[in-house]
């Protein structure tokens, strides 16, 4: 019996512990879920001891990386690896320096003029290297300063008249059937590759390219040519191209110019006779200029006192009027008159203008001196080799006037012909390409014949 209780007793331990130890580790499972779950646990917590939660140390990338790094540096630890990039970057800075070479690119400005290159264009566009780190841009319509009413005066057909194209001076072009016949013609590239150019540059594009235009330059340098002229005041030919109700219309150095028909040596009664002056060649003078507002105004008469009204000028003219004191003459077939007066008639003696001349009688005059600065002086006498020879041979006077005119001319004072000009404000460095192009210094030009 002492035996059994004691077997019964032990196996009731056995249980009991199996029960207690089965229990705590059921509870400690469901413990444990429930706190994964991150819910209070319901049951107490029996001889569970408190958990510590340690922190989380996020790894440093470095060490994170390192196992990958041997399959890019050979291996290599990190720390090796930066060591020899810090020495081989140094090593590759300092070539670099030594090997480093400078570019300079040309700064385009608006208003600069420049000189290009073209590389490459079509019909509507071309391409020109100017030194800039951008290709310059030129309209096609840029290039050349050609008006429709100035062809007439340039194109040239050089089958019917070279000799005149190929004048010492003269600028043509060769005239081109095909393409003046109106009808529709293939496009072509206005210049070649490889032309130089010169332009003035308007500003850039909205790609950021200098916008160039050779047509800007040339009209700049077409005032600063008229400006010259006007300066030596010194009559010039023009043709009449057009024309209006107020005058005649011209172009200088391709600059459109006007001719008030005030300013005409012979009078215009109407449209008519105004219109007949169209094609006509005439001598001009400059009589105001303004670039700003583009006048360029001329006058006929100032250009015919200057050529015919010099002092010592050998003139043709026909007797007007008689008056007690002389004769006024009209000169040539203008409607210019001046006076012969009574004194320079003759060296002889006369009591009366009217014994000497007549009415539309032809005569030869040579113009002198006057006193007043506006009326044109007239002589006869200083003609006459002989004093009083206008009075018995006229015929002779008149066939000498040429060489007495010369005579008359060499005594006159001497006046230099070379005159100082002062030099224009606006006046522009031709003879020095550096100061007048802007990127003058980018380009090298060389002759195809020249040793390299």
């Amino acid at each position: 019996m002492l035996n059994t209780h004691v077997v019964n007793c032990s196996n009731n331990e056995v249980i009991d512990e199996f029960t207690n130890t089965q229990l705590d580790q059921t509870q400690e499972n469901e413990i444990e879920e429930l706190g994964l779950l991150g819910k209070p646990s319901p049951m107490p917590v029996i001889n569970v001891p408190p958990q510590v939660e340690s922190e989380y140390i996020k790894p440093q990338k470095e060490e994170v990386l390192e196992p990958f790094y041997k399959f890019f540096r050979d291996g290599k630890s990190a720390e090796e690896t930066s060591d020899s990039e810090d020495v081989s970057e140094e090593i590759s800075m300092e070539e670099e320096e030594d090997k480093k070479i400078s570019v300079e690119y040309y700064d385009p400005k608006q208003g600069d003029f420049v000189v290009g290159v073209v590389v490459s264009g079509n019909e509507y566009k071309l391409d020109v290297n100017i030194g800039a780190d951008l290709l310059g841009t030129m309209l096609t319509k840029e290039v050349l300063p050609l008006y429709e009413k100035e062809l007439d005066n340039l194109l040239c057909d050089f089958e019917k008249n070279p000799e005149e194209f190929l004048m010492k001076g003269k600028m043509g072009i060769v005239r081109n059937e095909e393409a003046l016949s109106g009808g529709p013609v293939a496009g072509q590239p206005v210049v070649e590759h490889g032309t130089v150019l010169f332009a003035e540059v308007l500003g850039r594009t909205l790609s950021g390219r200098p916008l160039i235009s050779t047509r800007r330059l040339f009209r700049r340098l077409a005032w600063h040519r008229v400006r010259q002229i006007k300066q030596l005041n010194e009559p010039i030919e023009v043709k009449i191209t057009e024309w209006n109700t107020g005058g005649l219309l011209t172009r200088i150095e391709g600059l459109r110019a006007f001719l008030p028909k005030i300013e005409l040596v012979n009078r215009v009664n109407n449209f008519t006779e105004l219109k007949e002056n169209v094609g006509r060649r005439i001598f001009v003078q400059i009589t105001r200029i303004s670039e700003d507002t583009n006048d360029l105004i001329l006058s006929e008469k100032e250009a015919w006192n200057a050529k015919h009204l010099k002092e010592g000028t050998l003139l043709e003219g026909t007797v007007r009027k008689i008056f007690p004191y002389g004769a006024q003459i009209r000169i040539g077939e203008s409607n210019r008159s001046g006076l012969l007066h009574i004194s320079n008639i003759t060296r002889g003696e006369i009591a009366s203008v009217n014994d000497v001349l007549a009415i539309d009688e032809k005569v030869k005059v040579l113009v002198v001196k006057s006193m007043f600065p506006d009326k044109i002086s007239l002589s006869t006498a200083v003609l006459e080799s002989e004093p009083g020879l206008f009075l018995s041979n006229r015929e002779r006077v008149f066939s000498e006037a040429s060489e007495m005119a010369k005579k008359y001319r060499q005594k006159l004072p001497a006046v230099s012909i070379i005159r100082k000009l002062e030099r224009l404000p606006d006046a522009l460095p031709f003879n020095d390409e550096d100061n007048m192009y802007a990127n003058w210094k980018w380009f090298k030009f060389e002759r195809d014949n020249e040793p390299k």
